[in-house]
């Protein structure tokens, strides 16, 4: 069922003049079932990176990592052409070849703002490799896709993939870290290449990156496999969050959503309920077809599980460049004061951030 105030919303009760224009979407009235194959096959670069190559990185010629990092990653794009180094899964008439030399990952070690992103999308694009045999996600993507299809079909779904890349590696989770490095282990035996870049550690935040001696001690047995790749250049971490945009009335909201082809319209607090009915992993398929998401009554959230929910839905409309209308607080009031201290900070700071983005970009929606 759509959430009441969308309902409400049809019959035009809460506008002081008569609404029109065809009821939007809900949210909450989506449940959708999405097949492990779609997982892992939305395992690519988000829309905003699919033109990034490395020419279209400029590197800080007061930089020389950058332009280091871009030779560097070039060269192991091209080394990825072939078949598996090793492995098990294999067609029958497949020939087994050696190893090759040197690490089979790579971690991109720099601060925030210096295009660690770019770059590994970059790889992506440029590892010579059908998009069935290449994954691209962030940390949490790939957590969650453990959590829908289980461990070991996740090992077997990835081993025949040439490069998976991870983006924002994120260390705040004990229990999370063992269980991507399991993985990870499994999938190097089976001759998969790996790229990452992380986030940092919560005692760490103030230093704006997760140094690469860190990360690889925290991935248990797998630093022979990488090589750290440095990348130097301005820490924009250091800024601080942006001022967010002053939210709009519930009637503005109202009828924009009426007004925008495409546009959800949902009562907070009855989304975040949603949410927590909903597992993470379906949370892009939540957005299919979304062009604008309208909120209304926009308050705290008022525990950590439900703070970690909306994360991942901010990832994923930030990944699509969903523009957020939305009325009640700031956006920058959304987390208490005792969840931005906290182990989870980073990535609160980040939804912070992305959901600032979003409501910027829905400020054309709203008639001056």
């Amino acid at each position: 069922m759509p959430c009441s105030l969308a309902r409400r919303l049809q019959w035009g009760t809460v506008s002081t003049s008569p609404i029109t224009e065809a009821a939007p979407m809900s949210l909450c009235a989506r449940a959708p079932h999405v097949p492990a194959d779609r997982l892992v096959a939305e395992m690519v670069p988000p829309p905003r990176f699919d033109s990034v190559r490395f020419e279209t990185y400029v590197p800080d010629p007061n930089q020389p990592s950058q332009t280091e990092a871009v030779a560097v990653l070039s060269s192991f794009a091209a080394g990825l052409g072939g078949a598996h180094a090793v492995g098990t899964k294999r067609r029958w008439f497949a020939k087994k070849q050696a190893a090759a030399p040197g690490p089979r990952g790579v971690y991109l070690d720099g601060g925030y703002g210096v295009g660690k992103t770019h770059l590994l999308a970059s790889l992506w694009h440029a590892t010579p490799a059908e998009p069935a045999l290449k994954a691209f996600g962030t940390f949490v993507e790939l957590t969650n896709l453990v959590g829908a299809l289980g461990f070991q079909q996740t090992v077997a779904t990835l081993s025949d993939h040439r490069l998976l890349c991870i983006d924002e590696f994120e260390l705040d989770d004990p229990g999370d870290t063992v269980l991507v490095s399991s993985l990870l282990r499994r999938l190097v035996e089976q001759g998969v290449a790996l790229a990452a870049t992380s986030n940092t550690l919560p005692g760490k935040l103030g230093e704006g990156r997760f140094a690469a001696a860190d990360f690889l001690r925290e991935i248990q047995g797998l630093s022979a496999h990488f090589r750290p790749l440095r990348i130097d250049g301005e820490d924009y971490r250091h800024r601080g969050l942006p001022e967010a945009p002053a939210p709009y009335s519930e009637e503005q909201v109202t009828k924009a959503a009426y007004a925008t082809e495409g546009a959800a319209l949902d009562d907070f607090p009855q989304l975040l309920d949603h949410l927590s009915r909903v597992h993470p992993s379906r949370y892009g398929a939540l957005t299919d077809g979304v062009r604008a998401v309208c909120l209304t009554d926009v308050r705290p959230v008022p525990d950590q599980s439900t703070a970690l929910r909306l994360v991942v839905l901010a990832d994923r409309l930030y990944d699509r460049e969903v523009p957020v209308l939305a009325s009640g607080v700031p956006f920058d009031r959304l987390f208490s004061d005792e969840m931005l201290n906290g182990g989870y900070r980073k990535k609160y700071f980040r939804a912070i951030s992305r959901l600032t983005a979003l409501a910027r970009d829905a400020k054309g929606l709203v008639a001056q």
